[in-house]
């Protein structure tokens, strides 16, 4: 083996030259300390670096919260306050979304373009002269459509809404149910995105200012409405939101959620008001409109009339006066047991049942068949409070309506005979007991309480036959 001599004899060893580390380096020890300071950043690399600092401070605080937490999820977090910087961010970011989702929504102009686009391209059905396509046709028409409105018609054209829509035995569908479904689309979704700006939380729920203030803004655009004295639009509004809230917010939490707000029947009701000419509807039909000028104002008149005092507030002689005087007075106890705060009019004991409170009154006896007002008219039924009405409920709500009967000059009855009736018309699931459950599930709820709170209900109950009759003999006529 050879080895190296020390005298510098034979061939010389390379040289091993030993690289400092970097961070050793005057100049790169220099340049770290200049970027760390921000110094030699530009202003867009700075929020860069404050941005990226703060969210990692999240995440920590974050981490740190979930450590002590343990397994709990959290539940709630807190609304940001008025003003401050995460408030205006969220503001900022709904209006850029919703204005998003906004754009993309068809206008009049569309609308009309797709169904000049649909009936120019379908076929007339020879045995019903109705306008149809088929799928074929469907495909043809969405890029047509595409190019003349744009590419936000193009979501209407997928194959699952053309499976929607009934298809006869070619296979075909009719245009018009497919636009009308186009046009309701439209229509939902702008008021989903109008309620959302009147969202002031962002929660997905409306209080009451905010429904009264999007039925505000539909106003001008209900041919019905347009006409409404100025005097009359908040009164009209505090009326027509009380309705959703009625149905929507069936707990009493003073919010009602959008979503079902959009899907109740409430709204196709106050969408009715767009008909142009208010010849197209008759008299009746205003009245049974709970949002027609015609039922607000009746409303209105009604409190007006039973306020004989002028306080503002309703007592139970002067409610007694209702509908006529045709409910009895133990429903109308338990009406102000149930439903009416106490109030400080009149001293600690005395409750007085304000114009909010009326309403929901009035709405529970107009839908009487609707769960929710049966669901009103059920607690005041249930005497006891427990959830059920026996034979003894049954007895002493009755007696009331049968002395009016009898006050009326009608013939005597057996109240263990309607007692009997009644059972036989519930059914109920425990042969001892009614529960709330059995008149919804039974579809005479409605007309069981009737017969239980008014003795005009039992008197269209008793005469139900020759009323059917008086019906069918004007449309026999016709």
């Amino acid at each position: 083996m050879y080895s190296g001599s020390s005298d510098g004899e034979g061939p010389e060893a390379p040289t091993q030259r030993k690289i400092p580390p970097a961070s050793s380096m005057l100049w790169v020890r220099n340049l770290r300390r200049f970027i760390g300071s921000g110094a030699g950043l530009g202003s867009e690399a700075l929020m860069e670096l404050e941005t990226k600092r703060i969210l990692v401070d999240i995440f920590k605080e974050k981490q740190q919260k979930s450590a002590e937490a343990g397994t709990i999820p959290s539940f709630y977090k807190k609304k940001p306050e008025e003003g401050s910087i995460s408030h205006r961010v969220q503001r900022l970011a709904k209006y850029r979304f919703l204005k998003k989702q906004s754009d993309l929504l068809l206008n009049a102009d569309d609308l009309d373009a797709m169904w000049v686009c649909l009936r120019e391209n379908c076929v007339i059905d020879d045995a019903t002269g109705a306008e149809k396509m088929n799928y074929e046709d469907f495909c043809h028409i969405a890029p047509v459509c595409t190019e003349q409105i744009g590419p936000k018609c193009r979501r209407f054209f997928s194959p699952s809404n053309f499976m929607k829509f009934e298809k006869d035995e070619s296979g075909r569908i009719a245009i018009l149910p497919f636009y009308l479904y186009v046009m309701r689309t439209v229509s939902l979704t702008q008021a989903r995105i109008d309620m959302s700006e009147l969202d002031e939380d962002s929660d997905g729920f409306l209080q009451p200012h905010e429904m009264e203030a999007y039925i505000r803004g539909l106003i001008p655009n209900l041919a019905q409405l347009r006409d409404m004295p100025a005097a009359f639009v908040q009164m009209y509004c505090r009326i027509a939101a009380h309705k959703f809230f009625f149905f929507c917010d069936p707990h009493r939490r003073g919010k009602a959620c959008i979503k079902k707000i959009l899907l109740s029947n409430c709204l196709q009701e106050l969408m009715e008001l767009h008909q142009e000419t208010e010849e197209e509807v008759t008299d009746t039909e205003q009245a049974e409109n709970w949002f027609s000028l015609t039922s607000a104002q009746r409303i209105c008149d009604m409190f007006l009339a039973l306020d004989k005092d002028m306080n503002g507030t309703l007592s139970k002689q002067e409610l007694r006066e209702y509908a006529d005087g045709t409910l009895t007075d133990i429903f109308v106890e338990r009406v102000f047991d149930e439903h009416v705060r106490r109030g400080k009019i009149g001293g600690g004991n005395a409750r007085e049942m304000d114009f909010e409170s009326f309403l929901d009154f009035v709405l529970a006896l107009e839908n009487k068949d609707a769960p929710e007002g049966l669901t009103y008219l059920f607690r005041c039924l249930d005497l006891q409070g427990r959830g059920f009405l026996t034979t003894a409920d049954i007895h002493t709500l009755f007696r009331d309506v049968h002395q009016k009967w009898i006050e009326g000059g009608n013939y005597e009855l057996c109240i263990e005979d309607v007692r009997d009736e009644i059972w036989d018309m519930v059914k109920p699931a425990d042969p001892l007991r009614i529960s709330l459950a059995d008149l919804l599930s039974c579809k005479q709820g409605g007309t069981v309480a009737s017969m239980l709170i008014d003795v005009r209900g039992f008197w269209a109950h008793d005469n139900r036959e020759n009323l059917l009759q008086e019906e069918e003999e004007p449309q026999e006529e016709g």
